[in-house]
Order: structure tokens, then sequence, then C-alpha cells
């Protein structure tokens, strides 16, 4: 999938780079791996990959055996020439990635967001989350996951939008809902509380809801929640049309979102406005490292937890993509 041409002069008269993005697809993945490749700035080619048996039941560290390991039915295109650079995300990409880099001889350089599960430096760069718990000279530590939220593309999210949204009455809150992950549940039960909550909240405070549900949220309890939040002051995004996300956003004078989703949670940060989590109810112990990252973010001072209320005024908003991207722009000038 073509997001520009896959060549760009990189300032070395005749030199050209080539860059992929290779992920397995999944929203978070590709979001993350997006983003940093558009804080870069040159274009890329953005590459999904889907893994054969038996490589996609194993761990990228027991790779011993030479193979991409991709099932080309269900990837787009994985073959030379390769790239100069990979930016990839998730742990299904690592296996491929790191052999592509060794069938370039080393000259593909490689950069990985979140953990890789193998020794760290096999690749050039790592970009973790503090949760991660990871360390190293080719390490770069984050609070917030790696998004595109930026303020250009909020400043014209809130033109675009403008029309739809100022009339709201103040305070705009944007409210960003999940749903049932491997982590996390998430019940009609669950729905009808948040529901309630937010309704009590917008009486409270006479503010305008805007409101967008996910395919994680489920029929049942996406139903409920657009029954229960409808009316005068609500602005439900029920999926048709335009997606309002960036526009919720670029307008929110507060934002609550589920604890379900890192990214939406760093997406939300990335607007500078207050920010508060709604607690989920865990699936056993898979929840540990999310709870790990919205601990981060509470002792950081940047989120608080939902309890009906509105709390906080503005701060600095987290954007660490850049500071990644920089990093990377720094390895790749000095090739």
């Amino acid at each position: 999938m073509e997001n520009a041409s896959d060549t760009i002069e990189t300032g070395t008269a005749g030199q050209e780079m080539t860059i992929w993005v290779m992920t397995d697809g999944r929203a978070g993945n590709v979001v993350s791996a997006r983003g940093l490749a558009d804080a870069v700035g040159l274009p890329y080619v953005e590459k999904v990959i889907a893994l054969a048996r038996p490589h996609v039941w194993m761990p990228p560290a027991l790779w011993v055996f030479r193979s991409l390991g991709i099932d080309r039915s269900g990837s787009d295109p994985v073959e030379p020439p390769w790239p100069d650079l990979i930016i990839s995300c998730g742990r299904r990409a690592v296996g491929t990635v790191l052999e592509i880099k060794r069938r370039s001889g080393g000259r593909t350089h490689t950069v990985h967001i979140q953990d890789p599960h193998v020794d760290l430096s096999r690749f050039d760069l790592i970009a973790a989350p503090a949760h991660d718990n990871l360390s190293g000279p080719n390490v770069v530590t984050t609070l917030g996951g790696l998004n595109s939220v930026n303020g250009a593309r909020l400043s014209t999210a809130r033109d675009v939008w403008r029309d739809r949204l100022q009339v709201l009455p103040e305070p705009r809150i944007a409210v960003l809902i999940g749903g049932r992950s491997r982590a996390y549940d998430f019940t009609r039960a669950d729905a009808e509380m948040l529901a309630g909550q937010l309704l009590d909240l917008q009486r409270a405070t006479g503010g305008g809801l805007m409101i967008t549900a996910s395919r994680r949220t489920g029929a049942d309890a996406g139903e409920l929640l657009r029954e229960r939040l409808s009316g005068a002051d609500i602005d439900f995004w029920d999926g048709q049309g335009d997606n309002p996300y960036l526009g919720y956003l670029a307008w929110a004078d507060h934002l609550i979102v589920t604890g379900d989703s890192v990214n939406m949670t760093s997406e939300a940060l990335a607007t500078g406005r207050p920010v508060h989590t709604v607690a989920m109810r865990p699936i056993g112990n898979r929840a540990k490292k999310f709870e790990c990252f919205h601990e981060s973010l509470r002792k950081a001072g940047l989120t608080r937890p939902f309890d009906g209320t509105l709390t906080g005024t503005a701060r600095p908003p987290l954007r660490e993509t850049e500071t990644v991207a920089a990093r990377v722009r720094e390895m790749i000038l000095r090739t």
C-alpha cells in the first residue's frame, strides 16, 4: 500500500532513500508505525504482512532458520530490492524484519516500536514505552504510544469540523470508547454505567458531549450507548459518513478515554487538554502491562481516573513521536 513515492533525496547528491513501514495490520500497530513514519517526513511504502506456519506460533527469538516467514497469499509483496529503512511495530513483524536486514547484508536500517522480545542490539533503534522496562543505547523510552496527532493536524481538523462542533456548549467533552479486548471486558452493564455517568456529567456541567465508539465496543453495548447518549448537545458518531475523531480531539476541552487503548489515551494526551481514563474490568492477568501504562501516566500527572467529574487544566501536549523521529533522521544522516 503506497503512501507516496517510495524514494526521496536525502541530501547526498544522487542518493535516494527507500522506506518500508511494516506491521501485521492491527489498527494500533499501524497507527504507531505510520505516525512515526509521517513524523520522519520521508515518503514510505506500507507493507502489511501475515505470518505462515510455523512462524505464526513461534516467538521471534526462535526463528533460527533463515526464512521471511510470511504467508505470501495474505501479505503485501516482500522482495528485493530491500529498503534502506524499515519502521516496524508489533511482535509479528520482528522475525521478517530481521531476516530482511540479514539478507541486505546489514544495509537495511531497522527501527522497531514496542518490545521486540529479542536481543535489542539486533535493531538499530527501538522506541518502547516505559512500562516495557527496556534500556540500552539504541532504546528511546516514551510514556505514551507513538501517533500522528500534532498541532498542524489538530488546527486543520478544528477548521474542518467547525460548523458541526462549535455549536456544542462548553465545556466540550470528547469521549473515546473502546471495548472488549484480550485484556479487558466490556459488557452491556459496563456500557450502561458509563452512559449514566456521562449523562450526569452533562447535566452537571451544561457541556456538550462528542462521543465515538469502536469495533471493540460490540453490537450490544454500542446499541445501548447510542440509545442512551442521544439528543441535544450530544454528537455521537455512528460510523456513517466522515469520521470526526480528529475533530473531537481538536475541539475538546476535556477528554474521557476507556483504559483499553494505549493509542487513544496517547492521542488524547497529544491535545494538551485534561485526560480522564475510565477503569476497565481486567481479564485475568492480561491487563498487567496496560495497568502499568496507566499508572505511569497518573504518576506523571498526565491523566486522572474518571470518577464522573472533570478536573484539571490545559498542559503541554505529550508529543513524543517527534523525539523518536529526530533520532531516526539522525541515524539516516549518518549513513
